[in-house]
């Protein structure tokens, strides 16, 4: 196994579980030392409600091969986030990865009712873990990170710019929430330009998390039997995926042509090689396009 990440540190904010988690493990994988934050502890749950811990992930991540270090963190909490960087700081002098990962609302959600119809307390407190979150993560850690050239910064979200731009997405929090975190991307790339760091947003394709595998009353062993609640869900993809997408980046000496660029795993892996857990290459952007968006039934042939 390479290790090309050897020596580098990452901080992978909003890794309990899910594309986080899976990012977290794919940097260990690579060799990097990685701190992993989340609200989610063995001493108490966030209101996800959810048994995944952070300290889970940082022990999942030093197995991977590299070094995992989990820290209970509230990224909207601005001393938290502070006193987090300063230790980062304190103990290994550099930051060379930031991953904004950092979500936790779908609890929150009213799906399909216009804004007329949306609780405003809980829409406001899914903008807030969505889109506040990611600044302040970035306002503490990006000094750290621009002190090298190299530095790479990836924001996680849901949709390419070019299918959120003209998708409504199902929910006026939900949606501006998304279109928030790609511009994130973008706004940070050319921030980071003239300290010769990067900045892109990636989203995966339709993810496989501990809650979605839940949500189709199947597991990992058994995934594709999700297909009886929705055929589509053959095109489904690993955590994994978007993690070796994020390692593959952060490996890349030639990263910074995606500055500022809206990428998806699926189109990543054609690039740089990397495959799924299974040996594949799903590309849900494109079956999403060819398929779903033009009415045909489910057939993942070809786009794997």
């Amino acid at each position: 196994m390479t290790t090309p990440l050897q020596g580098k540190v990452a901080l992978v904010a909003g890794a309990t579980r899910g594309a986080g988690r899976q990012i977290a493990i794919q940097l260990g994988a690579a060799g990097a030392t990685v701190y992993a934050t989340g609200r989610s502890s063995r001493a108490g749950r966030s209101e996800m409600d959810r048994p995944e811990t952070i300290e889970e992930t940082a022990e999942l991540v030093t197995v991977a091969g590299g070094t995992g270090i989990g820290v209970r963190v509230d990224h909207l909490v601005a001393d938290q986030v502070r006193d987090l960087v300063a230790r980062i700081d304190a103990e290994q002098g550099r930051l060379d990865v930031l991953v904004n990962d950092i979500w936790g609302a779908d609890p929150l959600i009213t799906w399909e009712k216009p804004v007329w119809e949306q609780p405003l307390d809980a829409g406001f407190r899914t903008l807030r873990l969505a889109v506040d979150t990611h600044i302040i993560t970035s306002h503490f850690a990006l000094p750290l990170l621009i002190r090298r050239p190299g530095g790479l910064v990836v924001e996680v979200g849901d949709g390419t710019k070019e299918y959120n731009d003209v998708t409504y997405r199902l929910s006026v929090f939900y949606d501006l929430a998304k279109v928030s975190v790609n511009r994130l991307g973008f706004t940070q790339a050319h921030e980071l330009a003239p300290h010769g760091c990067t900045a892109v947003a990636l989203t995966p394709g339709w993810l496989r998390s501990e809650a979605m595998l839940e949500h189709f009353g199947v597991t990992e062993a058994t995934w594709r039997d999700g297909a009886a609640k929705d055929p589509h869900f053959v095109m489904s993809e690993t955590p994994a995926f978007v993690g070796r997408a994020v390692a593959a980046l952060a490996a890349d000496p030639d990263r910074a042509r995606w500055n500022g660029k809206s990428v998806d795993s699926g189109g990543l892996a054609q690039v740089y090689g990397f495959t799924d857990l299974d040996g594949t290459r799903p590309h849900w952007a494109r079956y999403y396009d060819e398929v779903v968006a033009a009415g045909k039934p489910a057939d993942d042939t070809g786009y794997r």
